[in-house]
């Protein structure tokens, strides 16, 4: 897996435009403002492969790039309280209409901020691929902004917050460091299958 030779495909706004599922698909999934467009850029070793949005909230469309062996995924962040319900709407219905139309997903990333207990919104998102049967693993972005004592601190608060996974792969992530870009990049090659 070549993770240098990733580009930009197309970006959709409605299920209805989403292309046919042709290739294993990798998501990343994640609340506005989680830092999913670093975590993206530092994978692939690119600066403004996804662009980061000035302000939360402001994407409400799926990502699509080409990798050599798979297609990687950009999810619209969730969660963000100031959002028009008609912005809301066509949220959901893009959600549900890319998870529920039989696309060939090997693994989810859920992205969830370390600095915080995970919201109402991760934990559904949580139990939602839990419950669907997808793959998928949890990285914890951001961690450069804790100290040791306060990482060691969120580490066991953690373990309790999401207590109903403990089978799931837990990634600490740092787009500032590089911390954890290697161990997400295996759980990336293990899932398509291909060195």
């Amino acid at each position: 897996m070549n993770f240098n030779n990733v580009t930009y495909l197309a970006s959709y706004g409605t299920s209805s435009q989403l292309p046919e599922s042709e290739m294993p698909e990798i998501v990343f999934s994640g609340r506005s403002n989680v830092g999913k467009s670093s975590l993206i850029n530092k994978l692939f070793n690119r600066k403004n492969l996804a662009r980061i949005s000035s302000t939360p909230g402001k994407t409400i469309t799926i990502n699509f790039f080409k990798g050599n062996n798979a297609i990687f995924v950009d999810l619209p962040g969730y969660g963000y309280a100031k959002r028009e319900r008609l912005v809301t709407d066509r949220w959901a219905e893009l959600m549900e209409g890319y998870f529920k139309s039989g696309r060939n997903i090997v693994l989810v990333i859920q992205l969830i901020d370390v600095r915080h207990t995970p919201t109402a919104d991760d934990l559904n998102m949580l139990s939602f691929l839990y419950q669907m049967g997808i793959p998928f693993i949890i990285v914890f972005t951001k961690c450069d902004k804790l100290n040791k004592t306060e990482t060691i601190n969120r580490m066991s608060q953690i373990e309790n917050e999401i207590s109903g996974y403990p089978e799931i792969n837990k990634i600490f992530f740092s787009s500032v460091t590089g911390q954890g870009t290697d161990e997400i990049r295996n759980q990336i090659i293990k899932s398509i299958g291909v060195l």
